[in-house]
This record gives structure tokens, sequence and C-alpha cells, in this order.
């Protein structure tokens, strides 16, 4: 039987926190919670959680530290961070820093879990499957991407969105497809999040002046394609 996925909820609420452990845990997750950016810090060192639900406003330290704290350690857990804030540039620098996704409040639960069950479904993936396009290679088991023999470092959900498109090559996915696959939420055509994920992906796969691979279908989408 496998091991059920450890997440760690920060959040300096209690009866967020609290509420989000029990979704959680009615789920099958082992969850535990701390309402302290530092005290968050030292939670992951210790127990190496799967997934980190990470509210951005903390005592101590705040969310976006954490999550720079976190990646800096080498942390592979998913960052899920939670914010109060709607304007594009306050969630897009949560993604700077190392975040995979973001919830804004208040936030219905099953979005909460739609989003958790995304960020966790890697897990299932075989161990040692390869995906090539050109010289990119990713390694589903291992989370590792070359662009020949240079390791590109990438976060959880920057890795499956190109993995996404090494499993659909040479096809055009649109965005509202991309974003039902990846982020396993309908589709929101408010949302720039493709974009800005697809631009993280390019400048880490050409950080040397790689060939492009992912190309803008104008009007239609994405492609990923030798040029």
């Amino acid at each position: 039987m496998t091991d059920p996925a450890r997440i760690l909820v920060v959040d300096d609420d209690p009866r967020i926190a609290a509420a989000v452990r029990r979704t959680l845990a009615y789920e099958g997750y082992a969850v535990a919670v701390v309402h302290d950016g530092l005290d968050a810090v030292d939670a992951a060192r210790k127990d190496s959680p799967d997934l980190v639900v990470l509210d951005v406003m903390l005592p101590g330290i705040d969310g976006l530290e954490v999550c720079r704290r976190l990646r800096a350690d080498k942390s592979a857990a998913a960052i899920l961070m939670l914010t109060a804030r709607t304007a594009v540039p306050d969630r897009v620098e949560g993604l700077d820093v190392g975040a995979d996704d973001y919830l804004v409040k208040p936030f219905a639960y099953e979005e909460l879990l739609a989003r958790v069950r995304t960020l966790l479904r890697r897990r299932d993936q075989p161990e040692r499957e390869v995906l090539r396009q050109a010289d990119l290679s990713l390694d589903a088991g291992a989370m590792e991407v070359y662009r020949g023999t240079r390791l590109v470092d990438l976060t959880a959900l920057e890795f499956q969105l190109l993995e996404h498109f090494l499993r659909n090559p040479r096809l055009v996915l649109s965005r509202p497809q991309i974003r039902e696959a990846v982020w396993g939420l309908d589709a929101d055509t408010t949302s720039n999040v493709v974009d800005v994920y697809v631009r993280y992906l390019r400048q880490k796969l050409e950080a040397e002046g790689e060939a492009r691979l992912i190309h803008t279908v104008r009007g239609a989408g994405y492609v990923l394609k030798e040029a």
C-alpha cells in the first residue's frame, strides 16, 4: 500500500489552517500544520513534505521568504501559495521565487483539492520513463530535464508543463487545453498563467543559446517541435 502524500499547511489564521487540514485529511493525506514562517522552514527541513500549502502573509518571515529558503535548500516539495492579493504582479512574484501554483483567497475547497491533486500527480508516473524531442530529454521518474548534457533546473509545475508538451509533440495545444491538462481545472479565459510559464520554460531551456522548441502558433496556442 502506498504511503499517503505528506502535506505541510502554513497559515497564521487558526480557523483557515484547521479547515484546510480537515479537508486534506478527509482525502487521506498526512497533514501537518504550522502558523509561523520560521516554523514552516524548520518543519519542511525536518519532515520533507511532498507539498506545502503556504500562505503569503505570515509572522516571522512571510511566505515569499519561506519559498525562497525552501528552494535554496533544494527542497523537492511542490509549493501551492495562498494569497489574498489578486493583482497579476503579486501572483507572478510568488512564481518567480519558486512557487508552483497559487490560489487566491477566498477559495473553494474543491479547487484547493484539484490543485493539490495536480501537483502530486507525478508520483504515479512510471519511474524510468524518458521523453525526448531533439536534444531535449525528460526523465519522468527522476524528475530530471536535460538539453544535451546540460541539466535544466525546473520547478514542479514547470516540469509538469514541459512533460505535457513532450507527451503531445508536434500538436498545437490551445491555452485552455493546457490549463485544463496541467492545472487540472476548467479553463479560465482571464488567466495568463500559461503564457507566464511558457516564458519561464523558454528562458531555462534556451539559457545557453539552444534552439527554441516551444513555438507560438498565433491565434491558436503553442506547439513543441524542432524549428
